[in-house]
């Protein structure tokens, strides 16, 4: 019974935590969907995120992305495919990250809610195993004796199900609302790179035309 008390007091605690982390990335990606849509310009915007002492959920994705598109720019011979599959690299890896530090904590309500109905159940087997053990060494046999191991026993059989039950609904629902944060992460990864793209190509036209003058200049020359 102390094992499962203590299992739920931590998953009344995680449940909190996770709430409260999940709010605040969704509130920050609608922070970040707004001001990266509303035409800002993406340097700036990316100057004013990296400025920050900690980046997290749709912003470190953009700052990941952009820094490596940056980098990758600079090289004028690095053709546009291969600075899109660095950038695009880099936001995946970013993402992964996000995603794994949002679901952190869901593993143990995941454990709490399968193991603790089970651990109760042992806890009321044994205890009315016990019960009919002292009353095996009696002569006369009353509810009185019995029915305080019973007791105890059902006792176990609820506080496994008040452990478990809160986190099997609380992983459910936490395990959507991830799902549903990766997916807004990744469709904005992918819009991201198109965006990145037409800049990719749109770079290496310029140089290609600084490399090749025209025709015109070159019989003048």
């Amino acid at each position: 019974m102390l094992l499962l008390l203590g299992a739920s007091v931590a998953s009344w605690a995680f449940i909190f935590e996770r709430s409260r982390a999940l709010n605040f990335a969704r509130s920050e990606m609608k922070k970040f969907e707004d001001k990266f849509w509303s035409g800002v310009d993406l340097n700036r915007f990316y100057q004013e995120l990296a400025a920050r002492q900690s980046l997290e959920g749709m912003a470190s994705v953009f700052c990941a992305g952009f820094k490596e598109f940056v980098r990758s720019r600079k090289n004028v011979s690095t053709p546009a495919e291969a600075v899109m599959e660095g950038a695009s690299r880099a936001m995946r890896v970013s993402m992964s990250r996000e995603i794994d530090r949002l679901e952190s904590r869901l593993p143990f309500l995941a454990t709490t809610g399968s193991i603790s109905p089970y651990i109760g159940l042992f806890g009321t087997v044994w205890g009315i195993m016990n019960s009919f053990i002292a009353l095996g060494g009696q002569q006369q046999a009353t509810l009185s004796m019995v029915a305080p191991g019973i007791a105890e026993a059902l006792i176990a059989t609820a506080m496994g199900l008040f452990a478990a039950i809160p986190a099997v609904i609380a992983y459910n629902r936490f395990s959507h609302q991830v799902e549903k944060l990766e997916n807004s992460y990744g469709n904005f990864m992918e819009e991201f790179s198109s965006i990145l793209h037409r800049q990719a190509l749109s770079s290496g036209a310029e140089a290609a035309d600084s490399a090749h003058p025209p025709r015109s200049a070159q019989s003048t020359v």
